[in-house]
């Protein structure tokens, strides 16, 4: 099992919301005293939020579906039922939400941010609720809502002012356990780093963080080695480090070539990025190693090339921390250039905008002969709020379509007694007969209590 995650997919269902109840007062010597049925509670969301304390996406690879709580029935004597518990789920700072198609959903930055992913059922009215001067005393109560489930993608992007890029053993590790309190594991063979390390440098009065980025190799932009699982890492930062092994004994190989195929397989992963291309971030030189001999002779030859390219150039050991104290200081001056190019912050004005008013609620179309179907998102809705076991709540069912004016598209589109209705989609949909003769707001059509003649023959 690994112990480093940044990438998973996520199941997450929100809770159902809870039955309304159907419930009528009663005390002795007063046995109808009213409806009292309370209503259900609201299904519990499933909400992501940073923690500074969380670091990996391990806990959703190792239990990936979530749940949230479901809210609880209504009761009697005007109780209603509880509120379902909320999931709440920590994720890292830079935590990138996604669809399964990949949009897009939220970009999780700064301690605190939330993002709703998926939001619980609405609790169903009770009897109590529903109450009105025709209905004096339903004999029925609403189903809560199911709540929404959804399959999300998280990828985890570092959040760090300063990138190290190069091969692997180029000393990136080593220079950030000398530069940081940061403490990853080292050692003399290709891929030791197998996760960014993250380390927080001080430079006089200046803080920044440096991440190191595993693996990459030529070709790593197209999926070799480790370099593709980790180059998101490098997205975030405002400035690049190529750290450059001087010492290095693999044949073929010096810091000029190796910051050459380093910079191809950036341009190449820039094609994914837009306008947030790694070849227009400000970068300088490290060449690392040089308290070896052959690795200080390599330095002093290699130099003037890269300052002919106009890179700031920089003599380091991660060993004898040599040269490391004016690396920071050159990191810290080129993050605050970078910092004062953005935009001031300026207070949060939250904006309400209300979904709204008098648009369609419903459309109706024509499947065959003498058959409509009836969709949208209110039918659908109060579809799952009714319990057809009674057939009281039907006729509320069917109050509440004519009141949108249902019915009366069901003529103007030319439906005719009999006619074959169905409200959903053309693959799940409950189907009714059509009988214009009576209206469906009609109070007279109300039988006793907990029946409706309108519905006698459905």
């Amino acid at each position: 099992m690994p112990d480093f995650v940044d990438r998973v997919v996520l199941h997450v269902s929100a809770g159902n919301g809870g039955h309304g109840c159907a419930s009528i007062h009663r005390e002795k010597f007063k046995p109808l005293g009213g409806p009292d049925g309370g209503n259900g509670g609201h299904g519990g969301d499933v909400v992501l939020e940073v923690d500074p304390n969380t670091a990996s996406l391990l806990d959703y690879h190792r239990r990936p579906h979530r749940r949230a709580g479901n809210g609880r029935p209504g009761q009697g004597s005007h109780r209603n039922g509880a509120q379902g518990d909320d999931m709440l789920l920590t994720v890292p700072n830079g935590t990138v939400v996604k669809s399964p198609d990949g949009t897009v959903l939220a970009d999780l930055v700064g301690s605190g941010t939330r993002f709703v992913v998926v939001e619980g059922g609405r609790g169903g009215l009770g009897n109590a609720a529903l109450a009105s001067s025709k209905r004096k005393a339903p004999g029925f109560a609403l189903f809560g809502e199911p709540g929404t489930e959804h399959d999300l993608v998280l990828e985890l992007k570092t959040v760090a002012d300063v990138a190290l890029v190069g091969f692997p053993s180029a000393g990136k590790s080593s220079l950030i356990a000398a530069m940081s309190a940061a403490k990853p594991k080292i050692a003399d063979y290709p891929f030791t780093t197998l996760v960014p390390n993250l380390g927080v440098v001080s430079a006089g009065d200046h803080i920044f963080t440096v991440a190191d980025v595993p693996g990459l190799i030529e070709g790593a932009s197209e999926g070799k080695g480790l370099g593709l699982e980790f180059l998101r890492h490098i997205e975030r930062s405002s400035t690049l480090a190529h750290v450059l092994d001087c010492a290095t004994p693999e044949p073929g190989r010096d810091p000029m070539s190796d910051f050459e195929v380093i910079e191809r397989e950036l341009q190449a992963y820039d094609r994914a990025l837009g306008d947030r291309a790694l070849s227009d971030r400000p970068r300088l030189i490290v060449l690392n190693k040089v308290d070896v001999p052959d690795g200080r002779e390599l330095a002093d030859l290699v130099r003037p090339e890269f300052e002919a390219r106009g890179l700031r150039v920089f003599e380091v050991s991660a060993s004898s921390h040599e040269g490391l104290r004016e690396l920071s200081f050159a990191m810290a001056e080129m993050v605050e250039s970078y910092r004062a190019t953005l935009p001031v912050e300026e207070p949060t004005r939250i904006v309400l905008r209300p979904a709204g008013v008098g648009g369609v609620e419903f459309q109706v179309k024509a499947l065959g002969e003498n058959t409509y179907l009836i969709s949208g998102a209110k039918p659908s809705r109060w579809l799952r709020q009714t319990d057809f076991s009674n057939e009281e709540a039907v006729g509320y069912l069917a109050d509440r379509l004519a009141r949108i004016g249902v019915e009366e598209r069901l003529a103007e589109a030319g439906a005719e007694a009999g006619a074959t209705v169905m409200i959903g989609t053309e693959q799940d949909a409950v189907v009714f007969d059509w009988d214009p003769g009576i209206a469906a707001g009609d109070r007279h059509g109300l039988g006793p209590r907990g029946t409706d003649r309108r519905l006698s023959d459905w």
